[in-house]
């Protein structure tokens, strides 16, 4: 029987790490501010986003003048172990579609 309590219940495909490495694939000169009002998050969560993908060896950046600018390391595979064989380029080529 259902309660409705299941359509109650928000969830959605992406994690906010994902949602953020799209943003910066899009825009590698793109502002924290942004990228927090793109995914609907606060800027810490984003700078601590950003700092994990940074640390596990998915992002790098440079600062250029008052501005960072990021690259993704496309060629890294994804961390989780049921996700093993594909790249992050190869994610972000069927989410930046």
């Amino acid at each position: 029987m259902d309660t409705g309590t299941a359509t109650e219940r928000q969830w959605t495909f992406l994690t906010n790490h994902a949602r953020v490495l799209v943003q910066i694939a899009r825009d590698p000169g793109i502002r924290v501010r942004d990228i927090a009002t793109r995914c609907l998050l606060t800027e810490r969560a984003v700078q601590r986003i950003i700092t994990d993908l940074e640390q596990a060896g998915y992002l790098s950046h440079e600062r250029r003048g008052r501005a960072n600018h990021y690259s993704v390391i496309a060629s890294k595979q994804l961390r989780h172990p049921a996700d093993a064989g594909p790249t992050v380029a190869e994610l972000l080529a069927a989410l930046l579609r």
